[in-house]
C-alpha cells in the first residue's frame, strides 16, 4: 500500500508563474468572489469566467484541461444543491403526486448556478496551486492580510501531514502483519480495529505537535511564514491585476443588467 500526497505546484515558465504570489492570490480570490456574486442563471458571465479559467491554463504552459481535470473533485459537494430543485418555489417544471416531489424552475436554476460556482472555484484554485511554490502562497497569505494563526496551521498542516500519513501507513502494515493469510476476523473486530487506529494515531499526533511547538519556540518561531526572497511587484503585476478586476467588474454588470 502507498500513500502519496504530493506538491501540487507543477515548475514553468509560463506568465502565471512569473506573477507575484500576492497578484495571484488576490486575482484568485477575486475570481471566487465574481463566480459566487453572480445572480444565479447568470450562465453567459459562468461561461466566460470558464473561458478566462480555461485560457490562463494553456497560456501558462500547463495545458487548457490542467484545471478541468482538477476540478472534478468539487462534483461530490455539489449533493448538497440536489435539494434545491425540490425545495424551491416556483414555476413547476416536473411533479410526482404520489410522492409529494416536484422540480421548480427557479430551483433547478439555483442548483445549477451553484454547481457551477464550486466548479469554478475550484479550477481557480487548482490554478493558484499549480503555478506557486506552497511557501510563497504562504508568504502571500499573511502579506495580504490573512490572520497569521490561519496561515501558521496551513503550513503546519501541510507539513506534518506527509508524516501523519506515513505513521498511519506503519499502523496498517502492523495490523496486516498480526492477520493470518493477510485476513482479517470479522467486520465488527475490523472496525472496533480501525477505531482503535484512529485514536491511537491522535494521541500520537498530539504529542508530537507540543513537542514540535516547544522546539519551534526555543528557535525564536513568532508565527510568521518568510521566504527568503524579497519580492516586488512589477508592471506585469500591476497590469494582470487591472485587467482582472476589470474583467470581474465588467461580467458582474452585464449579469446585473440582463437580470
Amino acid at each position: 500500500m502507498h500513500i502519496h500526497l504530493a506538491d501540487q505546484y507543477h515548475p514553468g515558465a509560463g506568465w502565471l508563474h512569473r506573477l507575484d504570489p500576492r497578484v495571484k492570490v488576490i486575482i484568485c480570490l477575486g475570481f471566487i468572489l465574481t463566480a459566487n456574486g453572480l445572480p444565479p442563471g447568470s450562465w453567459l458571465s459562468l461561461a466566460c469566467l470558464f473561458l478566462i479559467a480555461l485560457g490562463a491554463a494553456w497560456s501558462s504552459g500547463m495545458g487548457a484541461t490542467f484545471a478541468l481535470r482538477r476540478s472534478l473533485i468539487a462534483l461530490p459537494f455539489a449533493l448538497a444543491a440536489l435539494t434545491l430543485p425540490f425545495t424551491t418555489p416556483g414555476e413547476r417544471l416536473l411533479e410526482w403526486p404520489a410522492l409529494g416531489l416536484a422540480v421548480s424552475r427557479p430551483g433547478l436554476i439555483r442548483a445549477a448556478s451553484l454547481l457551477l460556482r464550486a466548479w469554478l472555484a475550484v479550477q481557480a484554485a487548482a490554478l493558484l496551486l499549480g503555478t506557486t511554490r506552497f511557501r510563497e502562497l504562504l508568504w502571500a497569505l499573511e502579506a495580504v492580510r490573512v490572520p497569521a494563526v490561519i496561515v501558521s496551521l496551513l503550513g503546519l498542516t501541510y507539513r506534518y501531514l506527509f508524516l501523519l500519513a506515513d505513521e498511519a501507513l506503519h499502523m496498517l502494515r502492523a495490523r496486516r502483519a498480526r492477520s493470518p493469510g493477510g485476513h482479517g476476523p470479522g467486520m465488527r473486530w475490523q472496525a472496533r480495529a480501525a477505531g482503535g487506529m484512529v485514536g491511537a494515531l491522535f494521541l500520537r499526533a498530539l504529542e508530537r505537535s507540543q513537542r514540535v511547538h516547544a522546539a519551534m519556540l526555543s528557535r525564536g518561531y513568532d508565527g510568521r511564514a518568510r521566504i527568503l526572497q524579497k519580492r516586488q511587484l512589477v508592471r506585469a503585476d500591476t497590469l494582470a491585476l487591472t485587467l482582472a478586476f476589470a474583467g470581474y467588474g465588467g461580467l458582474i454588470a452585464a449579469a446585473l443588467t440582463a437580470a
